[in-house]
């Protein structure tokens, strides 16, 4: 917030509020790196020379394709660019640069949280994560299926066309989810709370028989969602428990910020039990529903800020936070109509992929 003194002799001068504004930072999971954002780090980021090398010299010594490289392509490709091995890693230099980017006088950052691999970005952006751990446990869990995707993603909408929860429709989706598991082959569960939808992981049976029985809306859903494995459910057993072996506990840290998970638990920064932040990470949160939702309510709850801050790549997270909100009727929101009012008026989400939106946020 700022204001101008009018000085007769002199030109105006620009005084700051002492008054921060109190803001949850989200960070973006998978989906988020498009084919709009390729350049992101060039564009917005040419200064932060000390991120992408630290994440870089890291995967130089993997053998893999620097994110430097992988935003400086010509050409987006969904193959190169959405595989785990590259997203992960890409998405973390342009969510880490945007969190940076942030004008620190102007918001208090009073807790974190992310979506599915954004709790990775979330940790890090904690400081529960070191920087050098960060790379590590990022670059080691999106490599995970350098050698074979294990099942995969669909997502599937339970709203209205005014973003409330159709609570009759939530209900048929989870009748079809039992009757898809039925057959012996079919393995196939809740992944991701995420707003208005739900993401299913499952393995390829399954996914098959439960998207058979969603009746398509939207001309768009049920959707299968590229290269994407079916984490957050049973079948990563294997990858949490290769994870474990790889990476200790020691790699964490408490956090210098509260941290929300994808349960709803708050992670305080001198209460936290690093152990058990360590197995949540590379056990409950790989082979357990992500409640992306709960974060959400969480943080509006228990924080009560005056700003949510979506960093980026992209701002595909906007729709499921609004989403949240509608749902608990915050701000008075009640519909769609209400969230779209409030965001020209005074926007209560900022997105930093939005280059409207990322004014409003940065130095």
């Amino acid at each position: 917030m700022s204001s101008s003194i009018k000085n007769t002799d002199k030109a105006p001068v620009k005084v700051m509020s002492n008054k921060k504004q109190r803001a949850v930072v989200i960070c973006p999971g998978r989906g988020t790196y498009n084919k709009e954002e390729l350049g992101y780090l060039q564009r917005l980021h040419s200064d932060k020379t000390e991120i992408v090398s630290l994440i870089d010299d890291f995967r130089d010594s993997k053998g893999q394709i620097k994110v430097a490289e992988l935003d400086g392509m010509e050409n987006y490709s969904m193959r190169t660019h959405t595989a785990g091995e590259n997203a992960s890693a890409l998405i973390y230099a342009c969510a880490l640069s945007d969190y940076q980017a942030i004008n620190k006088d102007e918001f208090d950052i009073v807790a974190v949280t992310g979506n599915s691999m954004g709790w990775y970005i979330a940790l890090a952006v904690a400081g529960a994560l070191k920087p050098k751990q960060a790379i590590e446990l990022i670059n080691t869990m999106g490599s995970m299926m350098t050698n074979g995707v294990i099942g995969g993603q669909m997502i599937y909408p339970i709203i209205n066309d005014e973003w409330k929860i159709d609570q009759e429709q939530e209900q048929k989706v989870m009748q079809w989810l039992t009757q898809a598991n039925q057959p012996s082959d079919c393995e196939v569960y809740i992944s991701i709370n995420l707003g208005g939808y739900l993401v299913f992981g499952g393995n390829k049976a399954g996914l098959k028989a439960l998207e058979a029985l969603l009746p398509v809306v939207q001309e768009r859903y049920p959707m299968n969602l590229f290269n994407h494995a079916a984490f957050h459910t049973p079948l990563l057993h294997d990858v949490s428990k290769r994870a474990m072996a790889l990476m200790s506990a020691e790699l964490f840290n408490a956090p210098e910020i509260p941290l929300i998970d994808g349960l709803g638990k708050i992670w305080q920064p001198y209460s936290c039990d690093v152990e058990q932040l360590h197995y949540y990470t590379l056990s409950t949160q790989v082979v357990e529903p992500y409640n992306f939702s709960k974060a959400i309510e969480v943080a509006i709850k228990e924080f009560a800020p005056d700003k949510l801050i979506i960093l980026g790549p992209g701002a595909t997270l906007g729709g499921a936070v609004a989403q949240s909100l509608i749902s608990h009727d915050w701000l008075n929101l009640t519909s769609k109509a209400d969230f779209i009012a409030q965001q020209k008026q005074a926007p209560y989400i900022l997105a930093m992929g939005l280059a409207e939106q990322r004014k409003s946020v940065v130095l």
